[in-house]
């Protein structure tokens, strides 16, 4: 079984796993940050099959991180602008954090879109392990933004820059 850090493109069959996956992650890691009902309503807006069919057909390439033989997270990145990666989704599986993989994962995705020379993503605000994680990796907070996302609820982020060296 092999240890390294890999990233395997998922494809339109793939969105059964990756709701499967985020489902898991979510369910963990977020409750205690924004709340099981804002969860739910998460998941259900940005998870569901058609959700994620239409954040492809819209340009959003899905990868799975692969460790161990098993894929335990997944990112989700566009390339809209020719020199900038946007990380709309970066998780990882709780049980397998802390072992390097998420760096790994990152300076992964990074060579694989090597045109861009920067990459930004969002961040919640009160997600701190998440937010020292993108410290370590080199991004810096570029704003502070908050989005109605329906049903009364509110994405409260940090907008995070990275740029290559």
């Amino acid at each position: 079984m092999s240890q390294e850090v890999q990233l395997l493109k998922a494809t339109a069959e793939d969105i059964p796993e990756i709701a499967t996956l985020a489902e898991k992650i979510w369910m963990v890691h977020y409750p205690p940050i924004i709340g099981m009902q804002q969860v739910n309503y998460m998941l259900g807006k940005m998870y569901s099959p058609s959700a994620l069919r239409e954040q492809m057909e819209k340009g959003q390439v899905f990868y799975f991180i692969r460790y161990s033989g098993k894929n335990i997270g997944y990112f989700g990145v566009s390339n809209e602008q020719p020199d900038e990666l946007f990380i709309h989704k970066f998780y990882i599986d709780s049980s397998e954090q802390g072992k390097g993989i998420g760096m790994k994962a990152f300076q992964s995705i990074i060579s694989l879109y090597s045109a861009c020379s920067s990459a930004r993503l969002t961040v919640n605000r009160h997600n701190y392990k998440s937010i020292n994680f993108y410290f370590k990796a080199g991004f810096v907070i570029s704003e502070v933004k908050d989005f109605d996302i329906g049903n009364g609820y509110q994405m409260n982020d940090f907008i995070m820059l990275w740029k290559r060296k």
